[in-house]
Formats: C-alpha cells, structure tokens, sequence
C-alpha cells in the first residue's frame, strides 16, 4: 500500500562545511508505528530530526510525509500538515496552570495564536477540551498547578499535551526521558504507549531498556548513516550494532 509509510526520506543528506552529520539516510516510518531513531552521541539523531520538521535545510534528499514532498517546505506548514515535534512549538509557560497552557495551545492550534486581547469567555471554549487532553496524559489533578510548581516528569506529560492540543497525525520526541528518575521514566513510557494507538511516533531515545520495551522498529545512525534496522531482538545480534552502540559504553 502506498500509504503504509507515513514519512519516508531518501538519500536525506546535510553538510556542514564538508563534514557530513547525516548522510543519505534513507527511512521509512510505518503508520501507527513507534520508530526508535537510536545510535552513540554525535550519530547525526538530532540533525536528522531538525531536518524532517524544517529546522535545517537538507544539502541533498528527499523527505515525503503522507505521499507529498516536503523537503523545501517551512516548519509552520509541515506543523499544520500534522507533522509535530514535541517540545518544538513549547506552550509551557511556567506561571501559567496546566489547563491554561493547554488553552493557550489549543488556540494557537484553531487560529487565535496568542491573541491575548480576545475574552476570557472566547477562551473558555477550550476548557472542555484541554481537560481531555490533560486526563489523556494523566494530569487531571494537576490542572489548576502553575507549570512552574510541577514535579518534572510531569512537566513533559504536560509539554506533550500541548503538542497533542496542535493535533498531530505524528509525532517527533526528542529524548523524552531525559533527566527522568526511574518513577517518571515508568509513567512517561506508558503514555508514550498509550497515545500510540491514535498517533505515529518517532522517537530519539537514549534509554534502551524504554526502547526496548516500546518500540516496533528501531533504526540505528552512526556518523551520520543508517548502520542497521529491525527490532530490538534482531539489533541485539548484529555485531555491527554492538560494536558502534552498545559497545561504546550505552548498554
């Protein structure tokens, strides 16, 4: 099926004054799916992912998101085509409660981008829905907190309801567990699988056992390439993987 792939890159290539950090990667992104984008620091993860939402210009390549090509447009259009990635568009302001800063996202989202001279009423609208949103990443009695006063792990679930208040049909994290204790890692893993059932997620995770444990297919990058992909089990046996990744201090 042609639409079996949700976002797929070929030959996706950038280069900084002759160094390559990525270097025709070519990935497909299965619809429904969570995706690990995995590999040792300085792998070319995080250039990777400032490439498909249009915070870098790719120096070759393509990048296709649901059939259409992408790759020369603005990160506001490929926001608005349903392509988000967490913690890009941040609507966590600190001294605004968790409710408020859902509110202020779903009204970014329906065209009335931080107009703060329209009504308190016009924005109550909003309420009902940014309380699904915060039940929906586990937050309900959070929602009269100030941001600023939350405990961290559930700061993130809030930065991901933000991002789920854009209406995304897909969704980049980038390391959501990072800076997690063991308690926070456990709960943002499960809403991470929680929300898969109505979104595509790529994910760059250093965590592996969080990799393990959600992932349907892993994609392994070193220097800037794409050295292996498949599932966890599979990418335990490849001497390659051990060698590049897990060899270099991250099992």
């Amino acid at each position: 099926m042609a639409d079996e792939f949700i976002l797929e890159t070929e030959g996706l290539t950038k280069e900084f004054a002759g160094f390559f950090a990525v270097r025709d990667v070519a990935l497909k992104v299965r619809r429904g799916s969570i995706h690990a984008l995995i590999g040792p620091n300085g792998a070319g993860k995080t250039t990777c992912f400032n490439l498909l939402t249009k915070f870098l210009k790719p120096s070759a390549g393509k990048i296709l998101y649901k059939g259409q090509d992408i790759t020369a447009m603005a990160p506001a259009d490929v926001a608005r085509m349903g392509l988000v990635r967490s913690f890009q568009i941040s609507a966590v302001f600190p001294h605004l409660t968790a409710q408020e800063n859902v509110r202020v996202a779903l009204q970014r989202q329906h065209g009335s981008s931080f107009d703060f001279w329209r009504s308190k009423s016009v924005l109550n609208r909003f309420n009902d829905r940014a309380r699904e949103l915060l039940n929906d990443v586990g937050l309900s009695e959070f929602a009269n907190t100030p941001a600023v006063e939350m405990p961290y792990g559930r700061k993130r679930a809030l930065e991901i309801a933000t991002t789920l208040a854009l209406d995304p049909e897909m969704m980049l994290l980038d390391e959501p567990m990072a800076g997690m204790g063991h308690e926070d890692i456990d709960k943002i893993a499960a809403l991470i699988k929680r929300i898969s059932a109505k979104y595509t997620i790529l994910m760059v995770e250093h965590n592996l056992s969080v990799v393990a444990n959600l992932s349907d297919i892993i994609t392994v990058l070193t220097r800037g390439q794409v050295l292996a992909q498949g599932h966890y089990s599979e990418l335990t046996k490849d001497e390659r993987v051990k060698e590049a990744y897990l060899g270099a201090g991250h099992a």
